[in-house]
């Protein structure tokens, strides 16, 4: 069996299985944070504590008159997954997964990438991904899990995978090597389950206008184009036509209302909000002083903020240094928070290009706030496209885990080996941008942030340039170009082994982390090479 979870998402492989035949389950709400439905068995919901949720659904089925020779867009068959039961719609769950499937049928299930705090359960079709593991039996009967790909490895599934429980390493993209995958024919979806917070009843799907807003849809966009099949799960029917369409009926096979996707209330997480840390706003300040002293910083310039509160607060900051320069900023892209949609309204940025939305601000601003859009992730960061925007970056400010001292990267993988998260778009942007620019504390508790070598490498080294810390800032040896410019703006920098010292001084030098010969995981480069692996990791004796 295949399966695939979030938008760095995963797989299941069966041993021995071929992974041509594919079921995805994708939520179109990848911002999510909160309680989120991508599909329904038999009109049983099941709430976190597996206590029965009332309520029934509709839906609509409707299928393409005749085959233009586009497989991918239009389909010929009308998916045998919603039929009448009773004068009444069924969807099969639970143990029927493989017999409503076929026996010999391996299925990928897609997941959101952000089904996260505070899930709500269909039995049979929907999995908090914290509890997939123990819970992916309803869906898929007497199938076994053995492998993931392009999962979002946090919580008990990151600690599942690192201490080796799947007999297939887990395979792990970016935002931008997940749609090149599906694209490319690496990845093939027999069907993809897209929740919507509107949708008409043949299928045109939009973030906004409902009751569980979301915002941008842009992971789902690529699903939907690529997917044999593709079902819409709303809780907001609209009238037809609902335009404009994030997801369009062209794409879509079915239509299935159910009463909640989700709660809109938990988009937002501590990580996506302004410090107000004196130690990250002095970084933060540190950070537009490194913009704006680069000959980038100009009328109409490029830029994406991480979603961390020392790289958000630049937004502040670089305002104050736009101001003085008499310049405004072309546009923004990336996932997109209250402080760019501030500067939007206020006629400091030009345009605001949007993948997905981290807070309620954004939602509410999105295709409301004149120039304010929405993008696909293959628009956004795809690198094998002919346009993506990552690609027309002149600065991206980013968070990490770790740095060492050739400038990689680690975001995925904490300091004792467990995964911990996703690369995301932070290689797409670094590779891209024309200045990179991460910004992160010397020392978190008692661990090293700038270390001599990261437990992973997510992004690599010759994409990064600038590293911002509250002990001093460091120039990659690679840009010499921005170390004199630095200098010419009288602003100081040490090298990135003096703080690598500095670190090891404060909290010591840690031991190196003991690994067994298992490969649990492997890192895809944003292009499909292998840019790093993890391992298993050896149990600690005392």
């Amino acid at each position: 069996v295949d399966l695939r979870v979030g938008g760095v998402d995963a797989q299941l492989v069966e041993a021995g299985g071929h992974p041509d035949a594919v079921v995805e389950v994708h939520h179109g709400i990848d911002s999510f944070q909160g309680n989120l439905l991508v599909g329904q068995a038999v009109g049983e919901l099941i709430a976190a504590d597996d206590q029965p949720v009332t309520g029934g659904f509709r839906c609509f089925v409707f299928e393409e008159a005749k085959d233009v020779g586009q497989q991918k867009i239009v389909r010929v068959h009308k998916p045998d997954i919603i039929s009448p039961c009773g004068g009444q719609p069924r969807v099969p769950g639970g143990g029927d997964a493989a017999v409503f499937l076929g026996d010999n049928c391996e299925i990928r299930v897609l997941f959101g990438e952000r089904l996260q705090n505070g899930s709500a359960f269909v039995r049979g079709t929907v999995v908090h991904t914290d509890d997939l593991i123990v819970r992916l039996g309803k869906i898929l009967g007497k199938q076994r899990v053995q492998a993931l790909f392009q999962i979002q490895l946090r919580g008990r599934i990151g600690d599942v995978v690192s201490h080796g429980a799947l007999k297939t390493p887990a395979i792990i993209r970016s935002h931008g090597g997940r749609p090149r995958a599906i694209e490319a024919g690496e990845v093939h979806i027999d069907i993809a389950f897209v929740a919507a917070p509107t949708s008409d009843c043949v299928g045109n799907c939009r973030g906004i206008g409902g009751k569980s807003n979301c915002g941008s849809m842009g992971y789902a966009m690529t699903d939907a184009k690529y997917a044999d099949h593709v079902v819409v799960v709303t809780d907001c029917l609209v009238d037809f036509p609902n335009m404009p369409a994030s997801v369009e009926a062209i794409d879509v096979d079915a239509v299935v209302v159910v009463d909640s996707i989700g709660n809109p209330k938990k988009i937002a997480s501590a990580a996506a909000r302004i410090s107000q840390n004196p130690r990250d706003l002095m970084m933060a300040e540190n950070v537009a002083k490194v913009i704006a002293s680069t000959p980038y910083f100009k009328e109409g310039f490029s830029f994406q903020t991480g979603v961390g509160g020392p790289s958000l607060a630049a937004n502040l900051f670089l305002e104050k240094y736009m101001d003085e320069r008499g310049i405004k900023m072309g546009w923004a892209i990336g996932g997109i928070c209250g402080p760019m949609v501030e500067l939007l309204k206020k006629g400091k940025v030009g345009k605001v290009i949007d993948v997905q939305d981290f807070d309620l601000d954004a939602v509410n601003s999105i295709n409301q706030t004149p120039n304010h859009f929405e993008m696909s992730a293959s628009q956004y960061a795809n690198p094998a496209n002919k346009g993506a925007f990552v690609n027309k970056l002149d600065f991206v400010v980013l968070a990490a885990l770790e740095i060492d001292t050739g400038f990689n990267v680690n975001v995925l993988t904490g300091s004792d080996g467990v995964l911990r998260g996703a690369p995301g778009g932070h290689p797409d942007t670094a590779a891209g941008s024309k200045v990179c620019i991460i910004v992160t504390p010397l020392t978190r508790g008692r661990m090293a942030t700038v270390c001599e070598k990261v437990v992973t490498v997510t992004t690599p080294g010759d994409c990064v340039d600038v590293l911002v810390t509250d002990y001093g800032i460091a120039v990659n040896p690679l840009r010499p170009d921005l170390i004199e410019c630095l200098d010419h703006a009288g602003i100081p920098h040490v090298s990135i082994e003096s703080l690598k010292d500095k670190a090891y001084s404060l909290v010591g030098t840690p031991d190196d982390l003991q690994w067994e010969d298992k490969v649990v995981a492997v890192l895809e480069a944003r292009d499909g090479t292998i840019l790093d692996v993890v391992r298993k990791i050896k149990p600690v004796t005392l």
